[in-house]
């Protein structure tokens, strides 16, 4: 039997950036420079659909209700209350015959401000917090925060508020027990050991100078004032606020070989981004082109800006409709039945300090390329949509033609936990889908890691299965 023979015969996961070529070496600094920027950038779900409708409207793509008709090559967006987008490229086939979609969630793990969230204690004003998807509270604790979101007045004016990412902007952070009278709280479980109400940001130590003298809040009264000064709001403003706590780092290489990228958000920002890019590079696709960007993804896939509202059928009706002649409720069951979904969220890579939660041979690694995973869910695949044999074949073989480096992996042991994505809710509107994501060390921390290679895979990899 020839090497060649032998070679084809075994497949594992394993690293490489070994099997790369020049070009794709200097695809992958220059995209994630691109990539570590806009994240930078786009902190919340807000800011990245914000940014998102910027960049396609720089590729040329205009807003869906402004087209009377559309045909093929015609590039369009709908944004979902300034939380997610979708965004298409009319294909050459009748539309009925399916769309190719790729889904992400741009919505991270965070902290919100909860609706009375400002308070005095003991000469200090805080923001208490109300924490948002799966997170380890410790890692919150003594860490520079930024402060990001919209105050929507009672006329309707909104009022964005960012601070604490700039060098000369003031940083937040929540305190943590000193080890030396931490003696009980060591004792406790991780999970207990920082509760949820402890999650407090503080603000502020200085009373207000001029206050009248029946204000007894005087340091809460002083940040009030500085707030007002700055944002014209009152307190009363942040019942109808939605405002996020979020790490203050930047994106940043990781190692001596700048082989990774440290960065909050990469779930699923990731993914998110290499869709939108993807999406923005395809010119008259066979099928039509749709990145599907969602929200909430994070607590469920609720409200109607999470994958379970009717927004992305509505959208694929206004689409259908100013694609096709005598539109039909017909006509979009069709599109939406026929076509293909790539799930685009990350899975967990093989972290080698802790390697007892993974499968070695199931589990994707740092820079193997895109991690495919066929079901993820928990225990015996519980809330897994579970791809089908054909489906994973033919995305295996998009990936292949396209040398996009991929990786097959499962969400480690089945009895160390599980979670889970967009998936299901996907396949519940008939539609087939698969998982495909990029691999992450310290998924749901504030600071996670990707690989480079991973990263511009995915991209690739994405604008692949848009060209089928």
């Amino acid at each position: 039997m020839s090497k060649t023979k032998k070679k084809d015969l075994l497949y594992e996961n394993k690293n490489r950036f070994g099997e790369i070529g020049k070009n794709d070496k200097k695809s992958i600094k220059v995209y994630c420079e691109d990539y570590k920027k806009f994240l930078d950038n786009a902190k919340t779900e807000r800011e990245f659909a914000t940014e998102a409708q910027k960049y396609l409207e720089e590729c040329g793509f205009r807003p869906l209700d402004s087209a009377e008709s559309l045909s093929a090559g015609d590039k369009v967006y709908a944004v979902n209350r300034g939380k997610g987008i979708v965004a298409a490229v009319i294909g050459r086939e009748d539309i009925t015959e399916g769309a190719s979609i790729v889904g992400a969630h741009i919505d991270s793990p965070r902290l919100d401000l909860k609706p009375n969230p400002l308070y005095e204690d003991n000469h200090f004003a805080y923001f208490k917090t109300h924490y948002y998807g799966g997170i380890k509270k410790y890692q919150w604790l003594t860490m520079p925060l930024a402060i990001h979101g919209v105050a929507t007045l009672e006329d309707g004016t909104q009022i964005n508020i960012s601070v604490g990412e700039e060098d000369d902007d003031p940083t937040f952070l929540i305190t943590d027990l000193l080890p030396h009278f931490a003696k009980d709280q060591m004792q406790k479980k991780l999970s207990e050991a920082v509760p949820g109400e402890s999650l407090n940001v503080i603000l502020g130590n200085t009373e207000c100078e001029d206050c009248d003298d029946d204000i007894k809040e005087k340091v809460k009264y002083n940040i009030l004032s500085l707030l007002n000064d700055k944002y014209d709001i009152c307190e009363e403003d942040f019942v109808s606020s939605e405002i996020e706590v979020v790490p203050a780092y930047k994106a940043r290489d990781l190692g001596f070989d700048r082989s990774m990228i440290a960065a909050y958000g990469q779930d699923d920002r990731i993914c998110a981004y290499g869709a939108l890019r993807a999406v923005t590079e395809i010119k008259k696709p066979k099928y039509t082109a749709v990145c599907l960007l969602v929200d909430k993804e994070e607590i469920g896939s609720v409200g109607n800006t999470g994958m379970r509202s009717r927004n992305f059928e509505n959208t694929m009706a206004k689409i259908v409709s100013k694609t096709v002649d005598n539109y039909s409720d017909l006509k979009l069951r069709d599109t939406i039945s026929n076509s293909i979904c790539l799930s685009a969220d990350v899975c967990a890579a093989f972290d080698p300090s802790f390697p007892e939660v993974s499968e070695k041979r199931n589990a994707p690694v740092i820079n193997g390329g895109i991690g495919l995973m066929k079901y993820s869910g928990s225990g015996g695949k519980s809330g897994a949509s579970d791809a089908s044999a054909e489906l994973m074949a033919s995305i295996r073989k998009i990936f292949n033609d396209a040398d996009v480096k991929w990786q097959a992996g499962e969400l480690g042991k089945i009895d160390a936990g599980g979670g889970g994505t967009i998936a299901g809710f996907v396949a519940n509107l008939d539609i087939g889908v698969v998982d495909v994501g990029a691999p992450l060390l310290s998924m749901h921390s504030p600071y996670e890691v990707s690989g480079k290679l991973d990263t511009y895979m995915l991209f690739k990899g994405y604008k692949a299965f848009f060209e089928r």
